[in-house]
């Protein structure tokens, strides 16, 4: 089992434990599709897939673990840690990256390392793309607009 399949095992089980069945399945297609966004853009920038897939299916964990999404990228950054470290598969180099990154999630107007960038683009795209007729939240169209032009889409 590679390192991606072991925390995909931590958030299925999450998951699965939300009684709210809603909840649940916009969590699978929310992490999931966060996740291989990261993939895209990772591929693309030239950063590392493996890890941006993994912060892709943890950046908003405290949120469907707890049912509660206040200061989740805060407090999701402290869930991802204990994850990774149960798992025993992570150096504290890659632990630290993948945290920063959730924890840097949320604030789409700040921008900060390449590798935190391409979690908020996925998450940004993941939101566009779940319904793409639904409107484009208005803190997140300057982002969408430049991830079209950076994907060739316009």
């Amino acid at each position: 089992m590679d390192r991606i399949e072991m925390v995909q095992e931590y958030v299925d089980d999450i998951l699965q434990s939300t009684v709210d069945e809603i909840e649940r399945k916009c969590g699978y297609k929310h992490l999931y599709g966060v996740s291989q966004a990261c993939a895209i853009l990772a591929m693309k920038r030239n950063e590392n897939v493996e890890l941006a897939m993994i912060a892709g299916l943890l950046h908003d964990i405290y949120t469907y673990k707890m049912l509660d999404s206040t200061d989740h990228a805060h407090k999701g950054s402290l869930i991802a840690k204990e994850i990774l470290c149960s798992i025993g598969s992570f150096s504290s180099h890659e632990i630290d990256k993948i945290s920063q990154a959730i924890y840097n999630h949320s604030d789409k107007t700040n921008i900060d390392t390449l590798f935190d960038e391409i979690l908020k683009d996925a998450d940004v795209l993941q939101h566009c793309l779940y319904n793409p007729l639904a409107h484009v939240a208005e803190h997140e169209k300057d982002r969408f607009r430049m991830l079209k032009e950076e994907l060739g889409l316009i």
